[in-house]
């Protein structure tokens, strides 16, 4: 265990250490110094939480990448999480909503970070919309797969299996989602959630078609798993639509940039190391449920996603809800590997 985690580890140690200075430099008091270290901790939990269904995801896609590719998303892939969605992506929603440059954004984010806090509050629907349409994308081409002979929830996923054989049927379900959704929006916002969740959907298409191109495969979403280039742009793409509900939450814990990043750039390193033991074990192959209760919990985060635009729902719920699918689908794995063993003992 030690083996996966020593970068975690250590990258822990070193976050912390930062936020505790950190918190020392803008406060000047034990008391001050002790909240913001807190909070970097928290927010670690928090993208942990709400990640390990990424990390199952970005495993069943690792195993069928050829070593090199792997290789090359664990180490660029991870800076571009940790710098890119998690320093990056923060200033460039300001950047775009506030209509000022990136220098602007950065002393905007040091010196007013209530502020701050406000722009990016103001630009969560669009970044829901979107984000909840790719993920919901993403988990619903799990399940609406003709060729899928392993059934968890087998009365749904039969079904869902067997009406895969009409063409695009995902992407019919998701546009109704998305005109129903729309509606219900607050009229100014109406067109600015449908938009958005519109460029979702191309987003994901897009990446599909692209992976497959890039991958010279007739098979997109697959093809983009088992190649190289194609399967890191789809890998990259869907790390930041994970990433858009961690990112936007953390500001009702912390109006810091600096803090917010810390804290999930931490948590984010675990994601890394969490996917790096699970496709060197093979767990996703000893577990037989295990990605699709990964599956499920990115389905349920797509419609939480698109129900936060209406009411607030806290980001606790969301993290547990989704380790709470997962918890399940580890021990109906489990079960069933013992029904499998007790089986086998019985014919010999």
């Amino acid at each position: 265990m030690f083996y996966y985690f020593s970068w975690a580890f250590a990258f822990t140690a070193a976050g912390l250490a930062l936020g505790a200075l950190l918190g020392w430099r803008t406060t000047g008091t034990l008391g001050g110094t002790l909240e913001i270290f807190f909070i970097c901790a928290v927010l670690a939990v928090l993208e942990i939480s709400l990640s390990f269904d990424n990390a199952i995801v970005n495993a069943n896609k690792l195993k069928d990448m050829t070593p090199k590719w792997q290789r090359r998303f664990l180490t660029w892939g991870i800076l571009i999480a940790v710098f890119g969605m998690r320093i990056i992506f923060p200033l460039l929603i300001v950047v775009i909503a506030a209509k000022i440059g990136p220098w602007q954004a950065v002393m905007l984010a040091a010196t007013d970070p209530d502020e701050y806090a406000h722009i990016m509050h103001e630009a969560h629907l669009p970044i829901a919309a979107f984000g909840g349409t790719f993920l919901m994308m993403v988990g619903l081409s799990f399940f609406f797969d003709h060729e899928k002979d392993v059934h968890w929830v087998r009365w749904l996923e039969g079904r869902m299996a067997k009406y895969a054989t009409i063409r695009s049927i995902e992407v019919m379900l998701v546009l109704v989602l998305i005109l129903v959704f729309s509606r219900v929006q607050d009229p100014a916002m109406q067109q600015l959630f449908f938009s958005s969740a519109i460029w979702g959907l191309v987003t994901f298409l897009a990446v599909e078609v692209l992976g497959g191109i890039l991958d010279s495969s007739q098979e997109a979403l697959e093809g983009a798993a088992k190649g190289g280039l194609g399967a890191f742009l789809y890998l990259e793409v869907l790390d930041a639509s994970f990433s858009f509900d961690g990112v936007i939450g953390a500001f009702a814990l912390s109006q810091n940039l600096f803090v917010i990043a810390i804290g999930l750039g931490i948590g984010a390193m675990y994601v890394r190391s969490m996917t790096i033991m699970l496709v060197e074990k093979g767990t996703l192959t000893e577990y037989r449920f295990l990605e699709h209760g990964a599956f499920y919990a990115i389905v349920a985060l797509s419609v939480v996603m698109y129900a936060q635009t209406l009411v607030h729902i806290p980001e606790l719920i969301t993290g547990l809800g989704g380790a709470a699918l997962i918890g399940l689908a580890l021990w109906s794995s489990i079960r069933w590997n013992r029904a499998e063993l007790a089986a086998e003992s019985a014919d010999s």
